[in-house]
């Protein structure tokens, strides 16, 4: 053998070993969360169990047991039964071997369901030792990401395949062995090096080598601190929880996560594989499962509950087909959600987006176009953009779907005739469908027009698990308490929004005359032309949808009244009561009537407060969805006015929408108070100085403000006027 079959080998053994090594380091990652989550998962059993009373082991079996004598014993709970053992039950008057056998299987069959159940939570209000070396288990996993993900598989796919190459060629590694081989033994060798040869080439063209060392690498990485790893983990719980029940094998209920579809349409959507070449994030396992539902029924509505994570969703399935060579998709949403729209493709993927809206859409669109990538528009903007002809568009995804119900209605006849030149369609809704069938058979109409026509109102009468199998080929939802099984959890989303030309105009003379706090509420200036009340009353709309409810925060009075204003008014939600405003000029006994109220109503209400007068002291665990109009100066006043609704006593997941504005003092605020946010978290939160004292960590708001006036007087041009001390709502 020569030097080049010798060089072929060797790269070949150097390959394998990194294989192997990274399997190994994902292996001990993966027993490291197990070893953590063990006692944990153990002491929720428990818990479980002791709260499982001894009469249920009756049920178990269907009532054959006589348990009299036990419970007199004092055994009141299944766990004190599987305590006390066989032999301690048989010392029990009245009680055999027979019976006593029966009890522990009974009981233990009870403790199998429950061990498969149970959720793990974890309290980020009360880190104890033992959930700190599972958040710190977990942040290895969650920082390495998706690529550890795809290293591991061509890991996997290398070992099995270089493994027995390898040792087919070792007879050629060495020049006594080769002449000492028989002449079958030596072509063996020979066609193995060249197929280790190829195997080596193929993973360096795709960059293999590389994606092993660099999981390697951060599947050595632990988190700087165990502070650090918690900060981490309330930034992004979702992955943290999905990754946890993944390797503890727990989850939602099946039917659940896959929207109580029929077997036969499960089961295909199960066999669709999701390339995530593409994407940045990882899914839980009912978002993997919507996404591979997009692309196997092709033309269909998905309507999980809000906080479920569509976009990511919607997201995931353009990632695989442009895996696939798929070059161009199209997002149409409400102009309130076109920022998030565009941050959140380059965030969650590799795609380009790309905005098609403003003055200059039409030369936005032709760029797209010849480029690819997602383009994002509005429902006004598509109808003055070409019909693209067929195949041309991978997939039209449509948000907030149940804006094209009325097929008379200009935007429902543009998304018509985009649709109808499109293979694959998405609509998106968090609007229950249930119970309103005329709308749900409009937006299947466009998608599925044949089985529009078979839906019946009878189908909606039936009950939304009844509902959902009769419309199971085109109709996906599911809900927060049905897969969220880690509740409750709390989800930050920035809303991005650009401020109309009224805004636009109110902003500019705040930042002439140098007035910090009128920039911070210029986007309320003019409420019948904001777009952020725009939004915020979307989302107040789709919170009443769900029958959630939900409190609105700002620092400003004025603000609070144009919100109020605009709530009660023609542009709310309808249905539902608006308490509030709660501010600082209200005694606090009222303060309290006015909580108690808003927890009282039935279904949906809306609380409106000033962030500092609520933000410590009252507890709104009735509220489900938290609004916060602007930044705060402080990280304090934000985390202690989201804490009012996220603590004890909370039942569901509690959704955080903070409102903010595009290119000015909005996007300063949050890129100068990020580093001393984290700070904040990592080191003063959970103390009980930190909630007593809002002061406690101070971000010298004055200075702060000086500083992004004069940024601002910069980059519009505007007058220099020196920047007032932070004043008064």
């Amino acid at each position: 053998m020569g030097r080049g079959e010798r060089e072929a080998v060797a790269e070949g053994v150097r390959l394998h070993d990194a294989a192997q090594a990274v399997a190994g380091d994902h292996g001990r990652a993966v027993e490291a969360v197990r070893a953590a989550l063990k006692p944990i998962h153990g002491e929720a059993v428990e818990q479980a169990l002791d709260a499982i009373s001894v009469t249920r082991l009756k049920e178990v079996t269907e009532g054959r047991l006589r348990l009299g004598d036990v419970e007199q014993s004092g055994l009141r709970s299944v766990r004190q039964v599987l305590d006390a053992g066989p032999y301690r039950l048989r010392q029990i008057p009245g009680v055999g071997q027979r019976t006593a056998d029966q009890i522990v299987a009974a009981a233990g069959r009870i403790a199998d369901a429950v061990r498969e159940t149970v959720a793990v939570h974890i309290d980020v209000d009360a880190p104890e030792p033992r959930t700190t070396a599972l958040v710190g288990a977990l942040h290895v996993l969650v920082e390495a990401g998706p690529d550890a993900r795809r290293a591991v598989d061509a890991a996997a796919v290398l070992s099995a395949l270089l493994g027995p190459l390898l040792a087919e060629a070792r007879t050629a590694g060495g020049r006594m062995r080769m002449l000492l081989a028989g002449r079958a033994k030596r072509e063996r060798a020979l066609r193995a090096v060249a197929e280790v040869r190829g195997a080596t080439e193929e993973a360096v063209r795709g960059g293999v080598p590389e994606l092993l060392a660099q999981a390697s690498v951060d599947l050595l990485r632990g988190p700087p601190s165990d502070a650090a790893a918690w900060v981490d983990f309330e930034l992004r719980s979702a992955e943290y929880y999905s990754l946890l029940a993944e390797i503890s094998g727990g989850g939602p209920d099946p039917d659940a996560a896959e929207g109580f579809l029929p077997d036969e349409v499960a089961e295909r959507v199960r066999g669709q594989l999701l390339d995530d070449t593409h994407r940045r994030v990882s899914l839980r396992g009912y978002q993997a499962f919507g996404a591979r539902f997009a692309l196997t029924q092709r033309r269909v509505i998905l309507g999980d509950e809000m906080g479920l994570g569509k976009t990511i969703q919607a997201i995931a399935a353009l990632s695989h087909l442009a895996a696939e060579g798929q070059s161009h998709f199209m997002v149409v949403c409400p102009a309130g959600v076109l920022i998030n729209w565009t941050r959140e493709i380059e965030a969650r993927s590799k795609l380009r987006a790309t905005p098609l809206h403003g003055p200059d859409r039409q030369e936005a669109f032709a760029d797209w176009r010849s480029r690819g990538g997602v383009g994002v528009t509005t429902f006004a903007a598509l109808s003055g953009f070409p019909v693209p002809a067929g195949g041309e568009l991978g997939m039209l995804v449509v948000d907030e779907a149940h804006y094209v119900k009325n097929p008379q209605a200009r935007r429902s006849r543009t998304v018509t005739a985009w649709s109808e030149h499109c293979e694959r369609v998405l609509f998106m809704t968090g609007t229950p469908m249930e119970n309103r069938v005329a709308e749900f058979r409009s937006l299947v109409r466009i998608l599925q027009p044949q089985l529009a026509e078979a839906i019946g109102d009878r189908d909606g009468a039936a009950g939304a698990k009844a509902f959902r199998r009769a419309v199971a080929p085109v109709y996906l939802r599911r809900n927060q308490q049905d897969v969220l099984t880690e509740l409750p959890t709390l989800q930050h989303t920035d809303e991005w929004e650009e401020l109309s030309a009224s805004d636009e105009a109110a902003y500019r003379e705040a930042v002439s005359e140098g007035n910090f706090m009128a920039m911070r509420r210029a986007a309320y200036a003019h409420p019948e032309n904001s777009a952020k009340l725009d939004r915020l009353c979307e989302i107040v709309q789709d919170a009443a949808e769900n029958g959630l409810k939900v409190v609105v925060f700002s620092h400003f009075r004025d603000v609070l009244a144009a919100v109020k204003e605009a709530l009660d008014g023609a542009r709310g939600p309808g249905g539902g009561q608006v308490f509030g405003p709660l501010a600082g000029s209200v005694p606090p006994v009222r303060r309290q009537q006015l909580v108690d109220e808003f927890a009282a109503a039935p279904g949906h209400a809306v609380l409106v407060a000033q962030i500092e007068a609520a933000g410590v002291g009252l507890n709104m665990q009735a509220a489900s969805v938290v609004i916060i109009c602007e930044p705060q100066v402080k990280p304090t006043l934000e985390h202690q006015a989201v804490a009012r609704a996220h603590r004890m006593g909370q039942l569901r997941s509690v959704r955080v929408h903070r409102l903010l504005a595009t290119g000015g003092v909005d996007e300063r605020m949050v890129r100068m108070l990020k580093n001393k946010s984290r700070l904040f978290d990592a080191y003063a939160r959970r103390s009980a100085v930190a909630e007593s004292t809002p002061d406690a960590v101070d971000v010298s708001d004055t200075a702060m403000a000086r500083r992004i006036v004069e940024e601002e007087q910069a980059r519009l041009g505007a007058g220099t006027v020196p920047a007032p001390p932070a004043g008064h709502p």
